[in-house]
């Protein structure tokens, strides 16, 4: 494990109040998060695709605070146009900020060939018509999605109201429709679910992954962080691997 200092920037939907202290309680000592907000209060396509014009400017930002990576923390706003899209928000940032970038759609799809999970439940705080966006773009990466169910919100500020136990009921059920899946996803970075993800994994017995947590993840792996993180998951504790190096 490195001693050296490291700054993560997020970019944030403006409307978003749970990425923000689930991920700073995540990360190691030695390790800040630094954020910048882009204008979002609905969980609709079009509400979706606007907020990716802010990018740009909030990402030359951060990059004056001299962070070492730069994260799109908005789960959706990386996946709605498909395979690739993500990748397309990362030049986007890079090109704009000179920093190193990832996603969190990225971050999922590392995460989850990482953990060798290929057949997956989806979990979400969407409407079915951006849950159904999600799947595609899932699929088109290679993955297959056995269920997936959403808690049809649009308000994201209402989304970043509920409780824990609300992800943790919704996985549960989503879960048990597909009983053979390889792993758990809890999408939406709004959405209460960090403070799930242990409790699911014990009773489940198998990898559960919030969106929020496999950002934090992929921004640890890029600065070179290498110590186990507990609390949240297998995944974290992964951190600690000498394998992690690997990851594309």
């Amino acid at each position: 494990m490195t001693d050296k200092s490291h700054r993560i920037g997020l970019l944030v939907p403006s409307s978003n109040t749970t990425v923000e202290p689930e991920f700073y309680r995540a990360l190691p000592a030695g390790v800040t998060l630094h954020t910048a907000r882009m204008f979002l209060t609905d969980i609709t396509p079009e509400a979706i695709l606007r907020i990716v014009q802010d990018l740009e400017s909030q990402a030359r930002l951060l990059a004056t605070a001299d962070v070492d990576v730069i994260v799109l923390g908005a789960t959706a706003p990386s996946f709605l146009k498909g395979a690739g899209y993500d990748r397309e928000m990362i030049e986007r940032i890079e090109h704009a900020s000179g920093k190193p970038a990832t996603t969190t759609s990225t971050a999922l799809l590392r995460a989850l060939r990482f953990l060798d999970a290929k057949r997956i439940v989806l979990g979400s705080a969407y409407t079915d018509k951006v849950n159904a966006i999600a799947q595609g773009f899932l699929e088109a990466n290679g993955l297959k999605v056995a269920a997936a169910r959403g808690l049809q919100m649009v308000d994201n500020l209402a989304v970043g109201r509920l409780g824990p136990e609300s992800s943790y009921d919704l996985a549960r059920a989503a879960a048990a429709t597909a009983p053979d899946a390889d792993a758990i996803v809890l999408a939406c970075t709004n959405w209460r679910s960090m403070d799930s993800i242990e409790k699911l994994e014990r009773e489940l017995g198998k990898p559960v992954l919030s969106t929020t947590q496999v950002s934090v993840w992929d921004a640890l792996r890029m600065v070179g962080y290498r110590g186990e993180i507990a609390g949240y998951g297998r995944l974290l504790r992964t951190l600690a691997e000498d394998r992690l190096a690997a990851v594309a």
